[in-house]
């Protein structure tokens, strides 16, 4: 499943893959997402595109400010 929402994503990453959303996690995601020269990103938008891209790194800041807000 391809998550098409934050809270879809939240239940791909927690749930599904057993993934807990530590502020390390979520900081070391985003500098690799942000980064288009990064071989993870470019192999992620080559995957599921830059629209999908751009979302993912929209959730990964949703998820950091989350963690900020604790």
């Amino acid at each position: 499943m391809i998550p098409t929402n934050y809270a879809q994503w939240r239940e791909c990453i927690e749930v599904h893959c057993k993934i807990q959303l530590t502020t390390t996690f979520v900081e070391e995601r985003l500098t690799e997402l942000l980064d288009a020269d990064h071989p993870k990103t470019a192999t992620f938008e080559e995957l599921y595109g830059a629209d999908h891209l751009r979302r993912t790194i929209e959730w990964f800041r949703r998820a950091a400010d989350e963690l900020s807000d604790r």
